[in-house]
């Protein structure tokens, strides 16, 4: 490779629902070679005409079939040899939704899709891997920001998703009385109850309306 070998740019999405208590990652099964059968994040080369948040939502539109997501940069990937084939860098996306959302909006695009558990990630082309679990540790930061993190819960939720969601994020087992201590100043009682587990009435709240500011 010499100066004059075009360098590539690629935006490449970590896109993150939670379901059944477990934070889950978007990623297509790739049908070409090299790495054929191995699965991706939703990757696209960026055009002369895309900023990186154009780029990463057009990939979206067209493999979930709908691209109104709210997005955070997250990081750059430059080494030499992260894709053997050509020199290309790449620049990571955090995006959320709800697993609702997901569910009412999202189309058949032909591709094959898996939303996996982020403790059970498949073979996994180039860095993919390694992109996917900076973007979990940039999660991190996001845990207390309402504004972002209401994106991936339900508008009202009990009290147990949201520290289910943050022990997912953070990868440790939190102390319920604390989290509820430290939750609270977030959120507010709706008023509604849901069945919750065995039947039994769980309280549902919200993000306090003060937190969007």
């Amino acid at each position: 490779m010499n100066s004059e070998d075009i360098i590539g740019f690629e935006v490449i999405t970590n896109l993150f629902t939670f379901h059944k208590n477990k934070l889950r990652v978007l990623l297509i099964k790739r049908d070409y070679e090299p790495f054929k059968g191995y699965w991706m994040l939703p990757t696209k080369l960026i055009s002369a005409n895309e900023t990186i948040f154009d780029c990463a939502l057009n990939r979206l539109e067209k493999v979930i079939g709908f691209n109104d997501i709210n997005l955070k940069q997250c990081n750059i990937f430059s080494d030499i040899d992260r894709n053997p084939n050509n020199r290309v860098i790449a620049v990571s996306l955090i995006g959320l939704v709800d697993i609702e959302t997901l569910f009412n909006k999202r189309k058949y695009t032909g591709y094959e899709l898996g939303w996996f558990p982020i403790g059970e990630l498949p073979k996994m082309v180039y860095d993919h891997n390694l992109i996917v679990n900076d973007a979990i540790d940039n999660l991190k930061k996001y845990l207390d920001d309402a504004n972002f993190i209401k994106n991936i819960l339900p508008f009202e939720f009990a009290i147990s998703e949201y520290q289910k969601l943050n022990e997912e994020v953070l990868k440790i087992k939190l102390d319920r009385r604390n989290f509820r201590k430290k939750a609270i100043n977030l959120l507010e009682n709706s008023g509604i109850k849901n069945s919750g587990k065995n039947g039994r009435p769980a309280e549902l709240y919200r993000f306090k309306e003060n937190n969007y500011e």
